[in-house]
């Protein structure tokens, strides 16, 4: 499994003036080289009218990353390698980020534009949900009636996720973990049960878990 890091939870927009021009940011996540250029190009549609849409990403984390920026047409220099450099210092991987600018009519100089494009990055890196890519097990464990609450309520306080109930003689749950508390939960599904109760793993994979 890969090391974990941070990653953004969702799409986030924010956009401010600055003498006159609008700066757009919008960061995603983004799994994957081609995730982070299908969301540059949908950007690049969407504001196909903007002055310039200046995209930077990092895909992976830690020590393995690629990193991408463009200064789409502004000065060498004042967009793109200043909202990379925002991204690198924020501890997120695989995210994307677009900022869109509307040229307000008043040349904003060299450092100008870099503070513009650095704002611009820190307000949607500052402001994003963030998560942490895990690896978990997905697990199935059928259980009696009169256990179903005591171990819904064991799950929560493991940080595990029910994925779905099945109600029948017994009740069939499936649900993930965390691998690294996995054995705890089984201690805990032992000492509840008597002993009766053990999940079985189907499947092990990555997921983002809230921060």
């Amino acid at each position: 499994m890969a090391k974990t890091y941070f990653v953004p939870l969702n799409e986030i927009r924010l956009e401010h003036i600055v003498i006159n021009s609008r700066f757009i940011a919008t960061l995603v996540p983004a799994f994957s080289i081609d995730e982070a250029r299908a969301f540059i190009k949908r950007i690049k549609h969407e504001f196909a009218d903007a002055s310039h849409n200046v995209p930077a990403y990092i895909i992976g984390g830690g020590n393995t990353m690629t990193e991408y920026f463009s200064d789409d047409g502004e000065p060498s220099g004042t967009s793109g390698k200043p909202a990379l450099a925002v991204l690198r210092g924020s501890g997120l991987g695989d995210a994307a980020l677009v900022i869109t600018r509307y040229f307000g009519g008043t040349l904003l100089g060299t450092g100008g534009l870099v503070k513009a494009y650095t704002e611009s990055a820190q307000l949607v890196v500052n402001a994003v949900g963030r998560g942490r890519r895990v690896p978990v097990h997905v697990v199935r464990l059928a259980i009696p009636y009169n256990l179903l609450e005591r171990v819904r309520l064991l799950l929560v306080r493991q940080h595990g996720e029910i994925l779905g109930e099945d109600f029948g003689v017994e009740i069939t749950m499936t649900m993930q973990l965390p691998v690294e508390i996995f054995n705890v939960f089984q201690n805990d599904l032992r000492e509840l049960s008597a002993g009766r109760l053990q999940a079985e793993i189907i499947e092990t994979r990555e997921t983002i878990v809230s921060m």
